[in-house]
């Protein structure tokens, strides 16, 4: 009965003791063996043999590529405006014994790391071009961790900038500045306006007082040349022209006789003589 116990326990410990030297590492991960305490090596993929009760796995670490969120922070910019920015970095771990024993935790160290470079980067720049530079923020943010996370046995894939936007109180800023700059654009070209139809309507007038000026101009010399040929076609016969005038003599005596404010006419006893004194007093 002693004996069937006794091969009992043995069987269990050489069961235990094969399950303790046997490591089946999974595809896309890396296990870091450590004998009696310290690192002896790195398990790749696939059946590992260790050795039983003297080294053990102290870490299992992927191999696969690791999405880290980095969390958003305020940025104060060059011209000290305060926006808001956070990024995604994608990292590989290729060296797993370095990740675990160069940092206590590699995802916080990294974190950390991109936002502090990332501050520096756009506290260098102004508000417009952190806002419009993206790929330029992208690369210098890649340069400035890449050989920092490389002692940790980690590469940096990629890292994007996911948001990068003015903080609440700076975008109410910037649509104020921005309704104001419109309200000044249609002040200025309102008044743009208002000057160009003042020219125009002085210019009209401008052009209306020339033109009435030659009119006048025009009517004076026709009167002038009117007058030059009656003289000339009359001559010394003055017969028709006082008739003429007696005619229009005799018109304008009617037209003030029917005026309500004329009571009484008085024609002249001998009109031709009144026509002539006319006459004589025009040739005058």
């Amino acid at each position: 009965m002693s004996g069937i116990i006794v091969v009992s326990v043995f069987v269990v410990l050489v069961v235990i003791t094969i399950a303790l030297g046997v490591r089946i590492v999974p595809q896309g991960h890396k296990f870091v063996v450590q004998r009696l305490g310290k690192f002896h090596s790195t398990l790749g993929p696939g059946l590992n043999i260790i050795v039983p009760y003297i080294d053990m796995v102290a870490h299992k670490v992927t191999t696969k590529d690791i999405v880290l969120d980095i969390p958003s922070q305020e940025v104060i910019t060059k011209d000290n405006a305060v926006i808001i920015a956070n990024a995604v970095a994608y990292i590989n771990i290729i060296s797993p014994e370095k990740a675990v024993y160069g940092v206590e935790d590699f995802t916080l160290a990294i974190r950390t790391l991109v936002q502090t470079s990332l501050r520096a980067i756009v506290g260098e720049m102004d508000l417009d071009d952190a806002l419009s530079s993206r790929d330029q923020i992208k690369a210098k943010l890649k340069i400035a961790i890449s050989d920092d996370i490389a002692d940790w046995g980690i590469t940096l894939k990629t890292v994007e900038i996911q948001d990068i936007n003015p903080s609440p109180t700076m975008q109410k800023a910037m649509e104020e500045q921005a309704a104001a700059e419109r309200q000044r654009r249609a002040t200025v070209t309102r008044a743009e306006g208002e000057k160009t139809a003042a020219v125009l309507e002085a210019e009209g007038r401008l052009e209306a007082s020339k033109r009435d000026a030659q009119a006048k101009v025009l009517l004076a010399e026709a009167s002038q040349r009117a007058i030059q040929k009656v003289s000339e076609a009359i001559q010394n016969n003055e017969l028709p022209v006082v008739y003429l005038l007696g005619e229009r003599y005799i018109e304008a005596m009617n037209h003030i006789a029917g005026s309500e404010n004329s009571k009484v006419v008085v024609l002249p006893a001998d009109i031709p003589s009144s026509v002539r004194g006319i006459m004589g007093g025009l040739a005058k």
